[in-house]
């Protein structure tokens, strides 16, 4: 009996933890923290959490306020996690454990990426938009692997994460204004590059550009490297002292592994043979019992990873529904000349800042989704034949309006992998309520159906996404039959569709060109 007393005071606490903020009067909290508090998408929650920080009382500015309402979040995912952690011998099955595993990582690196926005002396508002839109992404990738197992009623109740979203949602809306200014410096919008966005070093530029990279690991099946595997090479690498760039070259082979970068791994590339010469495969999927988040691949999460040459494969096939060849968490990320091959779901571009170069995707159902603020520029993108007739290129996860996420195919190829007659393709649908995706200067083949969107649920979200074409050409591309939701943009103006270059979108200039990868910074 005590046991089960035990239980329902967590729960009681867990309770009083999710409600509290909503039994706050209008006016609570004094007059100096409530006019701030007014200007924040839920005044309620930050009235009640800031007034409960010793400081509340001390706002001179809108860095004060912003700053307290990060600490908040982040006090509030602490206790999210611990939350979390107490929970874990309520599972009753192998699914419900495996999608509170993916909760306690997802978590733990939430708090994170509120540590870091906090704690960098160097941080900009656009890394600052950034680390909180990827901070807001993780909670909601919790609540996804239960849906995706279809374990919802258990444990999913008894995880929190309303009071956490509310303060990041808040602090996002508070920094976004100007978030982007800050980093603008190339100033001829239409003159291309032909070398990396600035934000990728000198140094890492060489390593792209150069035939005669000189590995610090070498990687081959047939025991000419040092290590066989790349899940040992990894394991080596963790223990390298600094943050250097550590390249890691996997030689010409077909590696069956699963592999993780972890969050502390900063600075990894993988160098490969090429495109269909260095092959990483898997087939973990959710039909298997995976959460789409753990069945990838290739996973990369610590920031600043590069890989070139490399095949990602998922092989389970268009029958295990959602199944990931490469997922990437790693901010400042560079993919050129890889290849990504699987059909549900493909390419998670799950969260951060990532750009993406010549590079062939491959899919079916949403083969290119996420939440990143993602540039795919000079790309292949290739359709397969759909299970159910129907192929979907995006599914863009933007869930605030103050996220600076979305997807931008810029300059790109949509055409078909193999015979199509008679199935469909959609460019995109709206996963989550804010969606953003935009297809500029893009060929687009006869397989492109005339209304070019679809739906993802009735009217979800058509008035509040955004979905642009700029510019595109080829049989495909005719917007004259196109669908008319609130939403949708036919842009023509110049200006508007420079939002969502290498320069404005993921602010490139600032970190791409020390990479060596090439790319266009404006239209």
């Amino acid at each position: 009996m005590a046991y089960y007393y035990s239980i329902l005071a967590k729960i009681l606490v867990f309770l009083t933890f999710l409600f509290t903020p909503f039994l706050l009067v209008e006016g609570y909290g004094p007059p100096n923290l409530s006019s701030w508090c007014n200007k924040t998408p839920y005044p309620k929650q930050c009235k009640y959490y800031l007034t409960h920080n010793q400081y509340s009382s001390t706002i001179k500015g809108k860095s004060d306020f912003l700053n307290m309402m990060m600490q908040s979040a982040m006090q509030n995912a602490k206790k999210a996690h611990q939350n979390a952690n107490s929970i874990g011998h309520s599972c009753k099955n192998k699914k419900e454990k495996a999608a509170l595993k993916d909760c306690l990582e997802l978590y733990e690196m939430s708090v994170q990426h509120l540590n870091q926005t906090m704690n960098t002396p160097s941080c900009t508002r656009v890394d600052t938009q950034a680390w909180l839109s990827s901070a807001l992404t993780l909670f909601q990738t919790c609540q996804n692997g239960f849906n995706d197992l279809g374990v919802t009623k258990n444990i999913m109740p008894m995880l929190s994460n309303a009071n956490v979203s509310c303060m990041i949602r808040n602090a996002l809306a508070i920094n976004s204004h100007g978030s982007v200014s800050e980093v603008r410096g190339h100033t001829n919008w239409d003159e291309p590059k032909d070398e990396f966005p600035d934000w990728v070093r000198p140094s890492d530029r060489k390593l792209l550009q150069s035939s005669r990279t000189q590995a610090n690991l070498v990687v081959a099946r047939d025991g000419s490297g040092d290590y066989k595997t790349i899940g040992q090479a990894i394991s080596a690498a963790s223990r390298r002292k600094g943050s250097e760039r550590f390249v890691i070259h996997i030689k010409a082979g077909t590696y069956k592994e699963n592999i993780e970068v972890g969050s502390k791994l900063k600075n990894i590339m993988f160098l490969g043979d090429g495109i269909g010469k260095t092959i990483i495969t898997g087939s973990k999927s959710v039909g298997g019992g995976f959460t789409t988040y753990r069945s990838a691949t290739v996973a990369v999460v610590g920031s600043g990873f590069m890989a070139q040459g490399i095949t990602f494969q998922n092989t389970a096939g268009p029958s295990n529904h959602q199944a990931v060849a490469l997922r990437s968490n790693s901010d400042l990320s560079v993919f050129y000349k890889c290849s990504f091959e699987g059909y549900q779901d493909t390419l998670y571009v799950h969260s951060n800042r990532q750009f993406y170069r010549e590079c062939n995707i491959y899919g079916t159902v949403d083969f290119i989704f996420g939440n990143a603020a993602v540039v795919i520029q000079n790309c292949n993108i290739y359709t397969r034949y759909p299970p159910a007739g129907t192929n979907t290129i995006t599914a863009q996860g933007r869930t605030d309006p103050n996220e600076n996420t979305g997807i931008s195919i810029h300059n790109s190829r949509v055409s078909s992998a193999e015979d199509q007659k008679g199935s469909k393709t959609y460019l995109g649908r709206p996963w989550r309520k804010y969606s953003r995706t935009v297809f500029m200067k893009t060929y687009f083949s006869n397989i492109v159906d005339p209304k070019g969107w679809l739906e993802w649920d009735g009217s979800f979200a058509l008035s509040t996404l955004y979905y642009g074409e700029y510019a595109n050409t080829g049989p495909g591309s005719s917007t004259s039959n196109r669908i008319n939701w609130p939403g949708y943009h036919v842009i023509t103006s110049p200006s508007e569709a420079r939002k969502f270059t290498v320069e404005n979108f993921i602010a490139g200039d600032s970190w791409l060109s020390s990479t060596g990868v090439p790319f266009t910074s404006g239209l």
